[in-house]
């Protein structure tokens, strides 16, 4: 078994939880261990819910497993009941109270509760979070919806939606609103803020909206065969993906598109001048395959970014991924060990992240800017503010996200620039604390044991050449160092001096 600091999902009783929490009128109770009881701190400091998670444990303990660990969950099964009324139970097991096989199904099955109880089996040790959350919204729909007659307006369902989703509750707004401009009723958000009553009415709609492939498209292929209920593929993140959405809806519904694009930023960024000095910049793209394959196109063609890498974590959605790389001519990064992407990060040198909170860790090693694009996300990242990735106010607010490291970027790149004047060098600290600053330690040349430790053949970065180096723009830097190493090996230099630098840097320029 493999162990690791970072993950970038949890187990799939994690995604169950997901489900339930973005429910009401659910309640999921868990077989688990004490140690597996993490509920309230995932959805009540990370995602800063106002209640606490509808989840409860058995929580036994290692003194335990040599009595009736059967009973125990029938009793914690029915005191959750008993105290909560909910209308609809989910019960399964985590990874750890899978090995011990008390089969919650059954065990709830034997106390005839008089409202519907779900089981869940999760692979605990084969899947993860995000095939736990599809796993159970499936099966909760599977037992609660049912055919009915259509609505008379034309409606749909908004399915994937969850708790500790990646801004979910903002795209389904943004979603929401462009439907009502076309006319279209939603029938049904599931599973974020949705009852089981509600989930029995799912049959109503004309068609489903799937939002976030990773938690609904089995609920999606289920109501096709089942309910006769088409489903749209496009997901509507970026300038593109939004108007195929519109498109798709319009096919599905009969009803024209009708877009209001005035609020788009775009159009106005890509005639001003700002877009000349970021346009081509290389961009390493790595999350969930749905913000992942989104965000490729929307780096390649709406910001007119470089893709130079691009992976996901989950493996469910590893073609996809692989056809889009290809397409770029890449090689698709499928892992979910964060020390190959990082690896992959130092090989590539790029000059933006776009990424996860894993890639943002990684960034700040590197010294590389990063925008986070996918969960698994930080606190930081459930903003108080209205702030979509989907629709026309989700490509604004995308569009701002990645420029805006980079911009920033400039006044660091301004103020080493001016280092060695009076006023901005390290030495004078703030102006208006009229303090000085620690002045750091000068650069020297690698002592021989240092240069000894280099690979064979690699050149040596003399002070000066390095004090040079940092006058660069940061969002180049990478690259002229790559070039200059390259350059300083093609000819047979051993270390690289000022000169070298400007060397290489008229030979590429040619």
């Amino acid at each position: 078994m493999k162990l690791t600091v970072w993950t970038y999902e949890g187990p799939p009783h994690v995604g169950a939880m997901r489900v339930a929490t973005a429910m009401t009128g659910v309640h999921y109770v868990l077989h688990a261990p004490q140690g597996d009881t993490y509920a309230d701190l995932l959805f009540t400091m990370i995602e800063r819910r106002g209640q606490r998670p509808p989840v409860s444990y058995t929580t036994f303990q290692a003194r335990d497993l040599g009595s009736d660990t059967a009973g125990l969950f029938r009793q914690t099964l029915q005191a959750a009941y008993d105290r909560f009324r909910p209308q609809a139970l989910i019960v399964g097991a985590s990874c750890t109270a899978e090995l011990i096989q008390d089969d919650p199904g059954g065990l709830a099955e034997s106390l005839g509760l008089p409202v519907p109880v779900i089981p869940l089996e999760l692979p605990s040790y084969q899947r993860k979070e995000n095939f736990g959350a599809d796993e159970t919204f499936l099966a909760i729909c599977r037992a609660l919806a049912r055919p009915m007659p259509r609505s008379e307006r034309p409606s749909c369902n908004l399915l994937g939606a969850t708790a500790l989703g990646f801004r979910h509750r903002d795209d389904v707004a943004e979603i929401e609103g462009l439907l009502s401009d076309m006319g279209i009723a939603v029938n049904l958000v599931a599973p974020l803020g949705a009852s089981p009553a509600d989930i029995a009415r799912m049959g109503a709609a004309h068609f489903n909206v799937l939002l976030y492939p990773e938690t609904a498209e089995a609920t999606c292929r289920w109501a096709e065969r089942t309910l006769g209920q088409p489903y749209t593929r496009s997901i509507p993140i970026g300038v593109g993906a939004t108007r195929d959405f519109l498109a798709e809806v319009a096919q599905l519904s009969g009803l024209p598109v009708r877009a209001d694009e005035s609020r788009l930023r775009l159009p106005w960024w890509s005639r001003s001048v700002d877009s000349t000095y970021l346009t081509g910049k290389r961009v390493f793209i790595f999350g969930d395959a749905t913000h992942a394959l989104a965000a490729a196109r929307i780096a390649g063609d709406e910001m007119g970014f470089q893709v130079v890498g691009l992976g996901a974590y989950n493996r469910e959605f590893a073609r996809p991924v692989r056809a889009a790389a290809q397409a770029l001519g890449l090689e698709a990064l499928i892992t979910d060990d964060y020390l190959e992407v990082e690896a992959a990060i130092a090989a590539l040198q790029p000059e933006l992240i776009l990424g996860t909170q894993m890639e943002r860790h990684i960034g700040k090693r590197l010294g590389i800017p990063c925008a986070v694009i996918a969960a698994p996300v930080h606190v930081q990242d459930f903003p108080a503010r209205t702030s979509p990735q989907m629709g026309f106010e989700g490509a604004n607010v995308i569009f701002y996200t990645w420029v805006h490291p980079l911009v920033m970027g400039l006044e660091e790149h301004l103020l080493t620039m001016f280092r060695d004047d009076f006023e901005f060098s390290d030495e004078a600290g703030a102006s208006h604390h009229g303090g000085h600053g620690a002045q750091p330690a000068p650069l020297s040349a690698p002592s021989p044991t240092e240069a000894a430790a280099l690979p064979a053949g690699s050149p040596t970065w003399l002070a000066e050449a390095e004090a040079e180096l940092r006058k660069v723009p940061f969002f180049v830097r990478g690259k002229a160092r790559r070039n200059t190493e390259a350059f300083a090996a093609l000819h047979g230099m051993a270390a690289i001096s000022v000169e070298t630098l400007y060397e290489a840097k008229a030979h590429y320029a040619r």
